[in-house]
């Protein structure tokens, strides 16, 4: 099974503009992801897949490998189906360009998936993070997956999922991590599925996958890390990476 890591990346961001290029202890964000990913030593080859000719040269300089986008796209998957149309590939990791944290145990989870699919039933499969703090459960930068009873994806949201009504009832409520392992096949036939309404109105890919009736196969990890989307989160990596 040839297995292969693209991490999107735009360099304009509507919350924190320029982002992937911000300053991680010396090195860029964007640098840091591509690293840690290619340090998981899971894949034949990773790269990054940009519209950003400072972002390219960036992993370019530093000995990685870049491509540059040959159009627009709506999403991180939709830059990487144009990427990996003519690959020789079998397995398709979806690494966001923001999570310089990125370590192996939950990627080789992501992988087993599929590894462990003899009757390939699954086409997509992602991550998701147990979440307790009421401030993240409540904010729209974190988004929230609920699932079924063998973990396939019920819906996401940016809302509380799901709604406390009777407070009697305990819930789990869970953060979606954005890295998901595709298919080749699955991913190029999302990148010609149109945008769905709730995608649109949600700002969440995946959902595209849901209301055009295909399954997403969630996987539990214990690693939260840090995703950076605001000044604020990049200040907690710096911390952390301390």
């Amino acid at each position: 099974m040839r297995v292969i890591a693209m991490i999107p990346a735009r360099y304009s961001a509507t919350r924190f503009p320029g982002k992937l290029m911000q300053d991680l202890e010396g090195k860029t964000v964007i640098l840091r992801t591509y690293q840690a990913t290619v340090n998981t030593g899971l894949f034949d080859k990773v790269y990054v897949i940009t519209d950003s000719e400072i972002i390219y040269n960036e992993i370019e300089s530093n000995g990685g490998e870049a491509i540059m986008s040959k159009g627009e796209h709506e999403s991180g998957s939709d830059r990487i189906a144009e990427a990996v149309e003519e690959l020789d590939v079998d397995i398709v990791i979806n690494v966001q360009g923001d999570e310089p944290f990125t370590e192996r145990s939950s990627l080789e989870s992501l992988l087993k998936v599929f590894e462990d699919d003899d009757t390939e039933e699954i086409d997509l499969a992602s991550l998701m993070v147990k979440i307790s703090d009421r401030d993240e459960i409540n904010s729209p930068n974190t988004v929230k997956v609920v699932v079924d009873s063998r973990n396939f994806a019920l819906f996401f949201s940016r809302h509380p999922i799901p709604f406390r009504r009777d407070h009697a009832v305990e819930v789990k409520h869970f953060k979606h991590k954005g890295v998901y392992a595709f298919r080749k096949s699955a991913l190029m036939d999302f990148s010609r599925l149109p945008m769905s309404t709730l995608e649109a109105s949600e700002k969440i890919e995946c959902l595209r996958f849901l209301e055009h009736g295909r399954r997403i196969k969630m996987v539990e990890t214990k690693i939260e890390g840090v995703e950076i989307d605001t000044p604020e989160d990049l200040e907690k990596a710096k911390r952390l990476w301390k």
